[in-house]
């Protein structure tokens, strides 16, 4: 099932970079049609059923929060997603032409999710510190529309270029920063065909979920060339999945080709998430 975006769309260049170097998050709404994102939905019901039946299969990131990495085959629209023009021409324009997708996943909070510490996702690498250059980006697809009883997503525009010296594994802010953070707070509200890309070196937390519903959303985590975050993750897929994958797809997949998928075993446990 196709995305109704043509590929005649052209998207501004100047326009991705400036709000990635500022507030570090930028969306394209109404990128997939309502129909495609309830599929992703049911693949992401089906994923997360099979990993919470097994140890390790989904990694808690606080309180009725739960995040699940999975292989792009469980995924029907997989190719719909890494080929959609924007999310093409956002990698290109910050990570280079030859950018790697590493990571696959959901991350949902169920009712009764707590707010989140303030946190980045991993340590800021040289790069960023010293070169003020971006060298990965994650993609977020909501299933829902989002509300404010559902926990929405809270970030810190403009706090990917903090250093973080000084943050506990150098990913968790102490809580003298925190009025920095929320003075700056912005919650999102994205909908249902929508999606964002961010830093996931910018400051944001989850927040309460209070209503009676779960919002799981999609993760699509990609690295340009040396960044390093793909040995956080397990991506694969099989030799005959690879073969019907468009080249264009397969030239930013450097995962291994195997001949049987096995389960995975989630590794980006984020301390600080677990135990809040």
């Amino acid at each position: 099932m196709r995305s109704e975006v043509s590929e005649p769309v052209r998207y501004d260049v100047d326009a991705i970079r400036h709000g990635l170097e500022t507030d570090g998050i930028i969306a394209c709404k109404g990128a997939f049609s309502p129909e495609w994102v309830r599929q992703l939905r049911e693949d992401i019901d089906v994923a997360f059923d099979e990993a919470r039946s097994r140890e390790g299969g989904a990694v808690g990131r606080g309180p009725n929060r739960w995040y699940v990495e999975i292989h792009p085959e469980a995924l029907r629209g997989f190719v719909d997603l890494v080929d959609h023009p924007w999310v093409r021409t956002v990698c290109e324009t910050v990570l280079g032409p030859d950018y790697t997708i590493v990571e696959v996943g959901f991350d949902t909070p169920f009712p009764g999710a707590k707010v989140q510490p303030w946190h980045r996702d991993f340590p800021s690498p040289p790069e960023t510190t010293d070169d003020h250059r971006l060298t990965s980006l994650a993609f977020n697809l909501t299933t829902v529309d989002t509300t404010d009883e559902m926990g929405p997503f809270e970030i810190a525009p403009g706090t990917q270029w903090d250093r973080g010296d000084d943050f506990d594994h150098e990913m968790f802010p102490p809580a003298s920063m925190y009025p920095r953070y929320e003075a700056r707070a912005e919650r999102k509200y994205p909908m249902v065909g929508d999606i964002s890309a961010r830093s996931a070196l910018t400051i944001h937390r989850g927040t309460p979920n209070v209503s009676s519903v779960a919002r799981p959303v999609l993760v699509l985590g990609v690295d340009a060339p040396g960044a390093g975050n793909d040995a956080q993750h397990d991506l694969a897929v099989t030799q005959g999945y690879w073969e019907q994958l468009p080249q264009r797809v397969r030239d930013h997949l450097a995962c291994p080709v195997v001949d049987e998928l096995s389960p995975i075993t989630q590794k980006h446990d984020i301390e600080g998430l677990v135990m809040g």
